[in-house]
């Protein structure tokens, strides 16, 4: 018979059968539980054989209390009424931020422990394997990294920055874990240190936690510094187990943090930024160091100002740092800068140099030797070898220390003297020699104080408890001066006159100069073309002489040449003209017996002679001339009578051949003629 058969045979029965089935419901509640996959079940065992625990929280062993073991997510079957399931979220850490665990149970920690160690206690996902390490309770050196974590949050503690994850046991627990927490956030622990390459600064490291400095220690010297030696390297104290297995030590620590990303856990260790140590150009840094070992002096046993040790020894470095940027710990020792450019010490009230160092420096005050008591003013140039720096340092401490407590008393001294052997005013009128001298006296003083002294300056001396003394014989040696001055002026003025006359002249002169050049140069012309004249004459005659003695060599042949001509034509002529003539004469002499005799024929031959004569010399028939027929000349007959004999007289002559027409009486009667005809011609 079924239940259901049995339930409506018997009406009453329904009531029993659902508290039956009530009581089912809730025993299988108990006995099944359901964990969700993003949560975790901390198991709380109620009632057990073996009892409770006798110590500690976790029961490892089956007793009552809370289990080591998580429950993950998924159906789960238990005892009914004998376990209690805490589901309680899974550990969330954010990238890029830290998570902090406490744990509740687990050894006591040291007196010299603030942190538990986590060196074989790791893992804080398994409870069991964490207590069975030796695992510590209270607050862990290990942190957590980014990531999701199934953890037992009944033994473990998680403090982050935006919730804290805790199984709630005690309202007094979390006003505890709200305090750890406050604390890491001040300190910036949630996050790591981030150091940027831009910032130029370094971290300073403080650790918390580990055996305290030894005596008389201020700073913990570095360790785990062989990358090689894993077992003991720290990686930057980011494992602080292995940072204190090493040999680290509580406190300021010598190593620094420099560029890059650490997650350090803040209640093991804080950092503290600062800035890089920059040596400038110009400057070398002397390292004055705090810590390490005590090393030899390095300065000689003659030598007693200071230490003089080897680099990173306790002591002044023997190297000093050149110019550049250090990651140096400053609590670990101090860097001072040291120019190694020339630098000027300004002995003058109000005015200050760029490193400072003369800065509380006045006038050196002087008494003269005529018992005036001025100022003087000074001005010093100064040069440090960058390998004596470390010396400088060791024996003053600092360059403002060998300034005042050194220079100053020296320099002021040496001036004191040389002003007591001076007067006034060749005090002021030999600086120069005063300024040469002391540059030289002084240099060997600067050296044995490892300075070189480059040069002195000095300036004009000014009053001092002597009021406006120095000011009236100043008055007085500007007006010595003006006097001077006023002599060679008046000199000068002088000169100039006798110049001024003497350019005047030259003006005059000048003025002058245009005709006395013409004249001297026409005095020059004349001369020249006297030469030149001169020159063209004998040129001329001896051209013409030349000429005279071709033309007289010429007329010479011509004459011979000609006179042999003339003979041979005259003999020719001759004979030619006595055939010629004999022949005529014959012929005449018939003709003149034909034509009436000699007295007519004359005159026919005269006048076809005269005919011929007009015809070819193309003469006017009426004549424009007339002749005075009636005149009587000398030879004592007319002009037609006397041509007409001229005529006669020539032609005979030629006929006969007694005479030519260069016979000398045919001659005289033409030029007779020809004079003749000039006296009686008269115009028409």
């Amino acid at each position: 018979m079924d239940l259901i058969t049995w339930a409506s045979a018997h009406p009453g029965s329904t009531f029993l059968l659902f508290l039956l089935g009530l009581f089912l419901l809730v025993l299988l509640s108990k006995w099944i539980r359901y964990i969700p996959n993003t949560r975790v079940g901390i198991v709380e065992k109620l009632i057990s054989g073996k009892g409770s625990v006798k110590t500690g929280l976790i029961a490892l062993n089956g007793e009552a209390g809370f289990q080591p073991e998580l429950l993950r997510g998924g159906w789960h079957f238990l005892m009914p009424f004998q376990y209690r399931i805490h589901k309680v979220p899974m550990v969330t850490i954010p990238q890029g931020k830290i998570g902090y665990v406490f744990a509740r149970d687990g050894m006591e920690l040291p007196p010299t422990q603030a942190l538990a160690s986590n060196e074989r206690a790791r893992d804080f996902k398994d409870v069991r394997a964490f207590l069975a390490a030796g695992g510590t309770k209270g607050p862990q050196r290990q942190i957590l990294r980014e990531g999701t974590s199934a953890i037992n949050l009944a033994q473990f503690i998680v403090l982050t920055e935006d919730q804290l994850y805790y199984l709630p046991m005690d309202r007094s627990e979390l006003e505890t874990f709200q305090k750890m927490s406050a604390i890491i956030a001040e300190r910036g622990g949630y996050r790591p240190i981030i150091i940027k390459g831009t910032d130029d600064v370094v971290g300073i490291v403080t650790v918390h936690d580990g055996p305290s400095l030894p005596s008389g220690e201020i700073i913990a010297s570095t360790v785990g510094e062989d990358p090689h030696a894993t077992e003991t390297y720290h990686n930057n104290f980011q494992d602080p187990d292995k940072f204190l297995k090493a040999g680290g030590q509580r406190g300021r620590q010598l190593q620094v943090l420099v560029e890059g990303t650490y997650y350090v856990n803040r209640l093991f260790a804080t950092v503290e930024p600062i800035a890089k140590t920059v040596v400038d150009v110009g400057t070398v840094g002397v390292v004055v160091s705090y810590t390490g070992d005590v090393g030899a002096d390095l300065s000689g046993d003659e030598y007693r100002h200071g230490e003089l040790v080897h680099t990173g020894e306790r002591g002044v470095w023997n190297e000093p740092l050149m110019p550049g940027k250090y990651a140096f710990n400053t609590y670990a020792g101090k860097v001072l800068m040291v120019p190694t450019t020339n630098f000027i010490l300004k002995w003058t009230k109000g005015e200050v140099g760029s490193h400072k160092f003369d800065e509380n420096l006045t006038e050196v005050s002087l008494i003269t030797k005529d018992a005036f008591e001025p100022n003087l003013p000074l001005s010093v140039v100064v040069h440090i070898d960058y390998r004596k720096a470390p010396l400088v340092i060791q024996r003053f401490g600092d360059i403002k220390k060998l300034v005042e407590q050194t220079l100053d008393p020296m320099v002021s001294a040496y001036f004191k003297n040389v002003g007591q052997t001076r007067t006034l005013i060749q005090l002021i009128q030999d600086r120069s020699n005063i300024q040469q001298q002391s540059g030289d006296q002084m240099k060997a003083k600067f050296e044995m104080y490892n300075l070189e002294l480059q040069e002195v300056l000095i300036g004009t001396p000014n009053s001092g408890t002597s009021g406006g003394q120095i000011e009236q014989i100043l008055t007085q040696l500007r007006s010595r001066q003006i006097a001077d001055e006023q002599i060679e002026t008046y000199g000068r003025q002088e000169k100039a006159s006798l110049k001024e006359r003497e350019l005047r002249e030259a003006e005059a002169k000048a003025k002058q100069q245009t005709v006395l050049t013409e004249s001297d140069i026409a005095i020059t012309i004349q001369s020249n073309q006297g030469k030149a004249e001169y020159a063209r004459a004998q040129q001329e005659a001896n051209r013409i002489q030349t000429l005279a003695t071709a033309e007289a060599e010429r007329n010479r042949i011509t004459g011979e040449g000609e006179a042999k001509r003339i003979k041979a034509v005259a003999e020719g002529e001759a004979e030619r003209a006595a055939r010629v003539g004999i022949a005529e004469a014959m012929a005449i002499e018939e003709k003149v017996r034909a034509y009436g005799g000699p007295q007519f024929q004359l005159t026919q031959q005269v006048m076809n002679r005269f005919a011929e004569a007009i015809e070819k010399g193309q003469l006017e028939i009426v004549p424009r001339i007339q002749m005075a027929g009636g005149g009587q000349t000398s030879g004592g007959g007319s002009l037609i009578e006397n041509l007409l004999g001229l005529l006669m007289t020539t032609k005979l002559a030629e006929t006969t051949g007694v005479a030519s027409e260069r016979d000398p009486l045919i001659q005289a009667m033409r030029d007779d003629l020809k004079r003749r005809m000039q006296q009686e011609v008269k115009p028409a």
